[in-house]
Formats: structure tokens, sequence, C-alpha cells
């Protein structure tokens, strides 16, 4: 009875030793008769990218350790090895992982995979491996920078690429760049169409009322990307709003009677100009002969101005008596008698 006793509880004790949990790959084990538990691994590791700037994020395990750190490894295809990131070996719960440094080919693949760890390294969990990650396609592409203005019958569209943290971001976002994707509406009434161009940097909408305002949209359209956010409505006239008929008349006859005094002062100005520098080239005989002629001319205009006129002929002229024989009177005749 002893013995059937002993060989069940060495079955038990096998039992229970083969069902207790054991360190991952990696691990250390310490405490009594060499057990051990693993940590657990981290989960909802991922990358997301906005306009090729890639971060990597993931969520601790259950129940682990408030002192865990966390190690983050990056395989590119065509390669079979993996490699350490640098700046994101020993990150704490809450932290992300930056990787637009190290995923710099924007057409090649991608995993990370991120491990936890103990600070004494004596405790290690499995690796959680991300979906395979290709920049060029699962980035999302933020709005472009955009300007209206007017021309017209037409309105001029300035896009260009929004700006990142570096450079060569900015260079990688032109290279994939492809078309523009751009709706118009007119505030007036409501109207609305769709324009699909060529990426420029200016670009003009034609064919449009004059005097008239209409609210842009742009979106743009990359290689084997859809992730495209569309810009906010940006909105112009096509010409100046009309001003009021009064005001156009003021403004005319304002122009009007600047031009005048302007000519006028001209004419007066280059006037004694002439005449001084006629004054200053002639010799003094003749000028003092051409001015006494001038004053010459002036008075006889003055004289022929000043004297009255002469509306009956003048009285015929009193008879002159010559000295002689004088005259007798002739005797009067019976006639007159």
């Amino acid at each position: 009875m002893g013995l059937w006793m002993l060989l069940l509880l060495l079955l038990l004790l096998q039992f229970h030793l083969g069902n207790a949990p054991r360190i991952e790959s990696g691990g250390k084990c310490g405490g009594l008769n060499g057990l051990c538990v693993a940590l657990p691994a981290p989960t909802k590791v991922s990358i997301s990218s906005f306009n090729l700037e890639h971060t990597l994020s993931f969520l601790p395990g259950p129940e682990t350790p408030p002192d865990t750190h966390f190690t983050v490894q990056i395989l590119r295809f065509r390669k079979s090895t993996w490699k350490l990131v640098t700046g994101c070996s020993e990150l704490v719960v809450g932290q992300t992982c930056n990787l637009t440094r190290v995923l710099k080919d924007p057409f090649q693949s991608y995993q990370a995979r991120v491990q936890a760890f103990t600070p004494n390294q004596n405790q290690t969990s499995k690796w959680t491996i991300s979906k395979r990650f290709l920049p060029q396609s699962d980035t999302v592409i933020g709005p472009p920078d955009v300007s209206v203005s007017g021309c017209g019958n037409c309105l001029l569209l300035y896009v260009t690429v929004p700006k990142t943290s570096g450079l060569q971001q900015d260079k990688q976002l032109q290279l994939l760049y492809r078309d523009l994707h751009i709706h118009v509406h007119r505030t007036r009434d409501g109207v609305q169409f769709k324009l699909n161009l060529e990426y420029k940097e200016e670009n003009m909408i034609s064919y449009l009322q004059p005097g008239v305002e209409y609210c842009v949209t742009v979106t743009v359209a990359v290689f084997f990307n859809s992730n495209s956010v569309p810009s906010k409505p940006f909105c112009a006239f096509t010409s100046p709003p009309p001003r009021s008929s009064l005001n156009v008349v003021f403004c005319l006859l304002g122009a009007f009677c600047v031009i005048g005094f302007f000519l006028i002062g001209v004419v007066v100005y280059g006037g004694q100009l002439s005449y001084e520098l006629l004054r200053r080239r002639l010799p003094r005989s003749l000028y003092i002969a051409l001015q006494s002629q001038d004053r010459g001319s002036a008075a006889l205009e003055l004289s022929d101005q000043t004297s009255p006129p002469h509306p009956h002929p003048p009285p015929p002229p009193t008879p002159r008596y010559t000295t002689g024989t004088p005259l007798t009177a002739s005797p009067p005749t019976e006639a007159q008698l």
C-alpha cells in the first residue's frame, strides 16, 4: 500500500511540473526549483505614417510589470537579418518609436517587432511582429498647400507639397505626386464641377464668370496610394467685386480734373520758359526793338478801343471871307415890296 501511494505522489508531482510555465527563448529563470514565469508579449504592434513620417506604437501585454522595458527591431525585405533601432532599445510603457530615418526607401517593404524585458535582463517575452509596411502605399498624404487668386474670367491655382520635418521627406513626397483632383464650387447658386489636372505648382481654371466667387478644394493623387486627405475650400472672386456706379463716376471725374490741371500747368510753364529762353538768346538791340514794337502795337490797340464812335458826319466848314471890296446889299425888287 505504501508503494502505491509513493508512485501516485510521483505521478502527481511530474504532472504538476510538466504544466508549470517556463521562460521563453532568450529568457533566464530564477527562483525555487528552477521555475519562472515569462513576461507577457506586447500587443497591437503597428506602424502609422503621415506624409512619410513613420511611427511605431504598441501596447504592453496583460499583467506586465511596471518596470518592464521594450526593444524594437526592423526587418527590411530582401534582407534576412533583424536590425536594432537606435534610440528604441529601452522604451517604457506609453512611448512610441520614430522610424522615419530608418524606413528611408518609400518603395521598399518593412516589418517591425517588439520584445519586453526586465531591467536586469533575467526575463524576456516573445517577439510580437507587425504587419508588412510599404511607405509608398500605406502612408497618409495630407492636404497640399493651396492659394487661389482671380484673373478676370479665370482662377489661378497654386499648389505646393506640404512641409514635413525633413528635406528628404519633401523630395520623396514630390516624387509621389501624380495628379490633382480639383472640385470647383460657385457660391452664388451652388453650381459645381470637377477637374483632373496634371500636377503643377501653377494651374489655371478658365471659362468662368467674371465677378463671381468660386471655392476650390484640391486632393492629390499619389502613385498606388488612395489615402489622400483633401484640402479645405479656398475661395476667391474671378475679378474684383463690382463697385457702385456713383463711385465709378466720381473716380473718373477726379482723374479728368487731375489730367486737366496738369496740362494747363505744362502749357503755362512751357510758355514762360520759352519766353525766358528767347530773351536770353536774342541780341539786346533786337530784343529792345521787339519790345518797343510790342508796346506800340499795344498802345494803338488801346487808342482804338478808347476813341468814341462818330454816329453823325462832321458839320461843314465855316466859310471864310477874304479882304477886298465890301459887299453891298442889292435894292429890293417890286415883288419883295
